[in-house]
């Protein structure tokens, strides 16, 4: 039997994994290499940025026809990806709960390269559209599954600075080729069907490097295959496996699962056969438990707004219409305006190095609140600008830059906040046995924004920056008052964090309770006695640094 109690070694407890744990921050990253390197690969996905570049070229409008120029259909054709990615989330929980994480990850890449193949060959907006919807499919689910395999690989203390590696270089890539051909009517298809084409080098490296990455050991213990659990825990901490840390990871992991598969049988004895039909019912029961179950839902509710947010800070309709946005703030040229764009790309990509840095050390609250309100005031300083210089751009120039420069600022704090944050949070908050459906559901909110902003910025014009700038705001006071801190809590603790404990049966936290003693996680006052060496350690720490 993996772990357990009887390893004949001390007994093992919580509060002693957190005297044991490794550092935050980039040094837990050097402490923890094979961790951060998994989760930088399975970062990789494709350049999905590509395409708001290629919204503007010249070749690409005349191909395309009113898809492009009416701002209604070209809003649908943005948003059918995110369409798209909407439905690939919702699969995606059943997927990564049935064929492990890794595995779905792998799905989502043969998913996505299709997609990008019928866009790249398109010869009309129907293939654009069918295209788009597909790619988004993979979208979708990769944007799930990647930050949920990447938690169930990392240790809490550095869970949160497994950033993810976006596409900001993707508008570099549409600022070259935009010169294929000219930049007008001489201009080459090239100059858009490449870039495209570009997006499936990353995704088949992934695809290709997938398999020979671990299984998640969380997604493991939950198949009975304890043994390879946790013998991935000892590789990724690069620590023995019988050794006091990792067996005490291990067997918080399995206390969890025990716990959400006793309770499962207790409610629900006539599904617990292996037959399709109680493991659909059985499955369905579970997404049914996200929604009546009030406890459940309050985590559904943070993840869901979480991401809701995320996505109105207007950060889609940025990097999608970049070009649009920069040419309206008074940049002439397409090739200007790309030029602006990529510089929105730098900013992002730069911003993310203090979010590995300090996410861990700082925690998730802080780094998206002030993210938040650095957004906001972007947003209202741009709406200000805009609306009063907004006919007269070219003898007001350095309003104009001024505005730019606004933008990249606001590209600057979503790059170190919500863009890696997010992710993050909805990705560590939800029980074992129904991660993935819980995180399907939270991540789904994630794409609502592209269809309507063409339409705002035509008819509204300043006002898309207000309403961006008060959505920035809310989301900022949202996690500020509701959502709690989850910085270095194991996945397994979040049931304290959220209040479960409080609310939860009498037989539920016997047995719990009851689980934690049959594997060696409680003893009678191991934990105490911990908390009061922990202590006296805390004050001797206290009265060095004051001295």
């Amino acid at each position: 039997m993996a772990g357990g109690a009887a390893t004949g070694a001390a007994p093992l407890s919580t509060t002693r994994r957190k005297a044991l744990a490794g550092a935050s921050g980039w040094k837990g990253l050097l402490e923890n290499r094979k961790v951060f390197l998994i989760a930088i690969f399975a970062s990789l996905g494709g350049l999905y940025g590509v395409f708001s570049s290629v919204l503007g070229m010249y070749n690409f409008k005349e191909t395309m026809g009113d898809a492009v120029t009416n701002s209604g259909k070209k809003g649908w054709l943005v948003a059918i990806l995110e369409l798209g990615a909407w439905v690939g989330v919702l699969m995606t929980g059943y997927f990564a709960d049935k064929l492990s994480r890794k595995y779905t990850i792998l799905l989502a890449v043969i998913v996505f390269c299709i997609g990008v193949i019928v866009q790249t060959t398109a010869k009309g907006p129907p293939n654009i559209f069918g295209g788009r919807f597909v790619t988004g499919l993979g979208v979708g689910s990769l944007s799930m599954a990647v930050p949920l395999y990447n938690a169930e690989l990392a240790p809490p203390e550095v869970r949160g600075t497994r950033h993810h590696v976006r596409d900001y270089d993707s508008f570099w890539i549409d600022y070259g080729t935009n010169y294929i051909g000219g930049t007008g009517e001489t201009q080459s298809e090239a100059a858009w069907r490449i870039p495209l084409a570009l997006q499936l080098v990353p995704a088949l490296i992934l695809g290709a490097g997938i398999l020979f990455m671990p299984f998640s050991p969380r997604w493991l213990v939950n198949q009975g295959r304890e043994e390879e659990a946790l013998q991935v825990l000892s590789r990724m901490r690069n620590l023995p496996a019988d050794h006091e840390l990792v067996q005490i990871e291990f067997l918080e992991i399995k206390a969890q699962y025990l716990f959400e598969k006793e309770t499962s049988e207790t409610k629900f004895p006539q599904y617990q056969d292996p037959s399709f039909s109680s493991q659909f019912k059985l499955g369905f029961h579970s997404y049914l438990s996200l929604i009546i179950d009030r406890k459940l839902l309050w985590r559904v509710a943070v993840a869901s707004l979480t991401m809701f947010f995320q996505q109105w800070t207007g950060v889609n309709a940025i990097l999608y219409y970049a070009p649009s946005i920069f040419e309206s703030l008074g940049l002439t040229g397409n090739t200007i305006s790309l030029l602006a764009t990529g510089v929105v790309g730098i900013a992002m990509f730069l911003a993310t190095i203090p979010a590995v840095i300090w996410i861990d050390q700082v925690g998730r609250k802080p780094v998206l609140v002030s993210g938040a309100f650095l957004m906001a005031g972007c947003h209202f300083i741009v709406a200000i600008l805009t609306s009063l210089y907004h006919d007269s751009w070219t003898s007001h120039s350095s309003a104009g830059w001024a505005a730019c420069a606004f933008v990249w600022l606001f590209a600057v704090g979503f790059g170190y906040s919500w863009g890696p944050c997010a992710w993050i949070i909805v990705a560590e908050i939800f029980p074992l046995s129904i991660r993935g459906k819980g995180m399907s559901i939270g991540s789904s909110s994630n794409w609502v924004v592209g269809q309507v902003t063409p339409s705002m910025l035509e008819h509204i014009g300043y006002g898309t920056f207000v309403f961006f700038g008060i959505f920035s705001f809310l989301g900022g006071c949202f996690i500020w008052f509701l959502v709690p801190e989850t910085k270095g809590v194991s996945l397994e603790e979040m049931e304290e964090l959220f209040g479960n404990n409080a609310d939860l049966a009498v037989e539920d936290l016997n047995r719990l309770e009851a689980i934690h003693k049959r594997l060696g996680l409680i003893v009678d006052g191991i934990d105490a006695k911990a908390d009061e060496e922990s202590g006296k350690a805390s004050h001797e720490e206290e009265k060095i640094e004051r001295a």
